[in-house]
């Protein structure tokens, strides 16, 4: 039988407690490097978030980048951000400026593009605005955890539920370093898909503690809780596979299609988010939330008890006594003996 059609039938055997004593190391060393580095280097916040100008106009003059930036340079808006759309559009943005400002900005864009200044498409956002904004991203994400905690105890048990929120925050923390390493910009489409990245590694995550609960009810006295672990994930694991591949593909074509060949700047940001999330959710729903699960539930006495007996029988060192087989103790009493008659004596005659 194939490697694959024993993954589809369930019957693989990988470890994969054991192979995540190694992998957690790997996924604290990411974490604590992507923290490092968004303190390092902030994301790059859109104007949604920052505030400022936006000037959008027709690329008619088929420039390039460098040359819309040197043109800016030269009116001194030197750490504006310029971007050639896919569509074939100039997109400039800039800190918040005043009026006078603003209209500066249009004429640059405009004449380094070959368009007229009626022509440019403006977006003014305020501070105030992406305050808003990063406060209510903020508070929906607080509500999401707290709500996903309280039913992850109430449905399995706490451990399962921090497993869950650690497997969670490591979602977050590696995408936001991939983020803050790349400078791709943060929209709020990113955030949108930034909740979605949530639950679609919570439900990846659930599935495999459901099939947990169900073979610690079924299993063995014998087993310990890494192999439960370990058979629980080795049987969904092509439903895990299937359901990362049905999710992956058409998360791609949106990067593919729907930014390559239609040039649509949101399919981009949102479909990003959404492919680096998925990926980094899969890899922790197998790798961080069961094992760490596994090892947490392992100090328990009771599985802690388990544990050692496998490391005895496995090296061969169980010295558990062998009970003896019960003895009866059924006195047997002989039947009494029946008194037999004695013949009479037979009396001498007399001469």
């Amino acid at each position: 039988m194939s490697a694959l059609s024993r993954v589809y039938r369930g019957e693989t055997a990988i470890d994969f407690v054991s192979i995540s004593r190694k992998t957690l190391i790997v996924s604290a060393i990411l974490a604590l490097a992507s923290i490092v580095t968004l303190a390092v280097r902030p994301l790059n916040k859109s104007i949604d978030f920052t505030g400022g100008v936006i000037v959008s106009v027709e690329n008619n003059r088929n420039v390039a980048v460098e040359e819309v930036r040197a043109e800016l340079r030269d009116v001194g808006f030197e750490s504006a951000r310029v971007q050639i759309s896919g569509d074939g559009f100039v997109l400039v943005q800039t800190e918040a400026l005043d009026p006078d400002g603003q209209d500066a900005l249009v004429k640059a864009v405009s004449d380094a593009a070959g368009a007229q200044v009626n022509d440019a498409n403006v977006s003014a956002v305020g501070p105030t605005f992406g305050a808003e904004v990063t406060r209510k991203a903020i508070e929906a994400l607080v509500v999401f955890l707290i709500v996903v905690s309280l039913f992850i105890a109430w449905r399995f048990e706490w451990k399962m539920a921090a497993g869950a929120l650690t497997a969670l925050f490591h979602d977050l923390v590696i995408a936001g370093g991939i983020y803050a390493v790349v400078g791709f910009v943060v929209t709020p489409a990113t955030i949108i898909a930034a909740l979605t990245i949530l639950g679609y590694s919570l439900y990846d995550t659930v599935v495999v503690f459901d099939k947990v609960r169900e073979n610690v009810a079924e299993g063995s006295t014998k087993a310990t809780y890494s192999q439960i672990i370990n058979s629980s994930m080795n049987q969904v694991l092509m439903r895990s596979i299937n359901t990362s591949l049905t999710s992956l593909l058409p998360v791609g074509s949106l990067l593919v299609v729907g930014f390559l060949a239609l040039g649509a700047e949101t399919l981009r940001e949102f479909a990003l988010a959404l492919f680096i999330g998925i990926a980094v959710g899969t890899y922790s729903s197998l790798f961080v939330a069961s094992p760490l699960l596994a090892i947490w539930k392992e100090r328990e006495p009771e599985w802690e008890r388990r544990r050692l007996r496998a490391l005895r029988l496995e090296a061969g060192l169980d010295t558990a006594p062998v009970e003896p087989e019960p003895v009866s103790m059924k006195i047997e009493v002989a039947a009494p003996k029946q008194a037999v008659a004695r013949p009479p004596k037979q009396r001498r005659k007399r001469r």
